[in-house]
């Protein structure tokens, strides 16, 4: 099945908008668990990665147990075809995300989900 590559990051609620706000113009699309249109039980999904990531933790992340979980994703001018995303797609995103330390907790790691739709998908 075809898959698309994300970062899970936990998002203090208060900087989701200004964080996303950041992304945008890296093409950098943010796509909460909860309302993710492929979440077939979004709020389930979302409460079961936040507990995973904060006990994963053992108190590390306490701060984050009521932060958004959140997607990242990377816009089409990431893609070229079938090609992995470029490391400068990895940088950028881990550079975005350094920038708001405080208000964001992820690993600098990659993994796969279900393709989410462009946007012109989604208003068709």
């Amino acid at each position: 099945m075809p898959h698309e590559n994300v970062a899970t990051v936990l998002v203090d609620p208060r900087a989701l908008a200004d964080l996303e706000l950041a992304l945008m113009p890296l093409d950098l699309r943010v796509w909460p668990v909860r309302t993710a249109p492929i979440s077939e039980d979004g709020p389930r999904l979302a409460f079961q990665i936040r507990n995973r990531l904060v006990t994963a933790h053992r108190g590390e992340w306490d701060l984050a147990a009521d932060w958004t979980p959140v997607w990242i994703g990377f816009g089409i001018t990431w893609h070229n075809g079938d090609e992995p995303l470029p490391w400068q797609a990895h940088k950028e995103l881990w550079r975005a995300l350094d920038s708001f330390a405080a208000q964001v907790r992820f690993h600098r790691r990659l993994g796969g989900i279900r393709r989410l739709p462009w946007p012109e998908d989604v208003y068709r």
